[in-house]
């Protein structure tokens, strides 16, 4: 009982890891090439604003799938959603921004991230959850 467990496990275990490889590869390309665009500033207006935004939609249509589908959320969600995503880089560009004096900006970054991403995730989950009716009426 216990070997087959903690083969579930280790199971799970890779799925959340083959999903954050993709996730950390995709937010270093975008850092990169928001790097480029503004030349060799990085910010959360660019690239950790994307990737939080991108992370929201496809968080809310993993969010929608039928509970059989767990281990798709934990590959996909906790996975590639958690590595795309990043709580820590975000405060931290909002703090350098305020210390810096640009009040304005990094309230309206809080703002659009904070509303942004709860918009972004009831549009993912509203657009897979109609997808999936779609589908099964087929």
């Amino acid at each position: 009982m216990k070997r087959a467990r903690l083969r579930l496990e280790l199971l799970d275990l890779g799925l959340v890891a083959a999903g954050a490889i993709p996730g950390a590869l995709l937010r270093w390309r975008l850092e990169l090439v928001a790097a480029e665009a503004v030349g060799g500033l990085r910010g959360v207006v660019g690239a950790d604003l994307l990737a939080n935004m991108i992370g929201c939609l496809l968080i809310g249509a993993l969010a929608a799938q039928p509970p059989r589908r767990a281990r798709l959320f934990l590959w996909g969600g906790i996975g590639f959603c958690g590595s795309l995503t990043t709580f820590s880089s975000w405060i931290l560009e909002l703090s350098q921004a305020l210390r810096h004096g640009q009040l304005g900006p990094a309230l309206s970054v809080l703002l659009v991230s904070l509303v942004g991403g709860l918009l972004l995730t009831a549009f993912g989950y509203e657009l897979a959850r109609r997808c999936l009716i779609s589908t099964h009426r087929s």
